[in-house]
């Protein structure tokens, strides 16, 4: 009984870590840090698909409506996109690497996007990371340290492999044995482990989905229109058919430095 009631205890303790992993707001100066006690992360009843526009933590800007352009804005590291640059839809997925939510998306929507929109044209697709946690934060950096053609192949490894790695301790081994299976080596992650400018890269991707309102994972912007909610099949077709049936010009990206 001891040892069923351990294995209990360890399950909902994973399942608690893998819902923290779709919902927060913080990842600071090094982008491996949890939420502090006191954040939107900790409050009872935190919703990250909530519509009410986050505000709250040290005072931060949010820009309630953005515009196009302002969502469309890129940092200095590229954008991770499949499809037509012409494509009449932009759909951007703000994701972290510890949410089952992603997970599922991936699993179970992403097929037939791939399939039906991004291979016919009709659909660009952009992710951006909004990593939660410091697992979530260290796994993060280890994918941009794949080679950009691995990149969704990698991040397809994490999601699916969630039990193997995500813990409220981050396990650099068990994520390097992920990434290794698309072709990341020992010593390109320890690199990539060691490299400050890249943690602060991907530390400003984040705060721009911060800056735009987007407060958990995953967050959708549908050329330019914020969506916070979970996606599936008939909500992707319901958001973007309309769009493609009236011919909607897609957004230009615009680079901030």
């Amino acid at each position: 009984m001891i040892r069923m009631a351990g294995r209990s205890i360890a399950a909902l303790v994973a399942a608690a870590l893998l819902v923290a992993g779709c919902s927060g707001d913080t990842l600071n100066s090094a982008a491996l840090t949890t939420p502090p006690s006191g954040s939107s992360a900790d409050k009872a009843g935190f919703n990250p698909f909530s519509s009410e526009p986050e505000t709250a933590s040290g005072g931060r800007e949010v820009i309630l409506n953005p515009t196009v352009a302002e969502v469309m804005q890129t940092g200095e590291l590229p954008e991770m996109s499949w499809g037509s640059p012409n494509a009449p839809v932009t759909l951007i997925k703000y994701m972290s690497l510890t949410c089952p939510y992603c997970k599922r998306f991936h699993a179970e929507v992403y097929p037939v996007l791939k399939r039906e929109y991004i291979d016919t044209g009709k659909v660009r697709f952009i992710m951006r990371e909004f990593p939660i946690g410091k697992s979530s934060g260290t796994a993060t950096v280890a994918l941009r340290c794949a080679s950009p053609d691995k990149y969704l192949d990698l991040y397809g490894r994490f999601l699916s492999q969630q039990d193997q790695w995500v813990s409220q301790e981050v396990r650099k081994d068990a994520i390097f044995r992920v990434a290794a299976q698309s072709g990341v080596t020992a010593d390109q992650f320890n690199a990539c482990m060691a490299n400050q400018a890249l943690v602060s890269q991907l530390n400003a991707v984040k705060e721009r989905g911060r800056k735009l309102g987007v407060i958990g994972t995953p967050n959708f912007f549908v050329n330019g229109r914020l969506v916070k909610s979970t996606m599936g099949v008939a909500e992707l077709r319901a958001l973007v058919d309309p769009i493609i049936a009236g011919g909607g010009a897609a957004p230009a990206a615009v680079k901030t430095n």
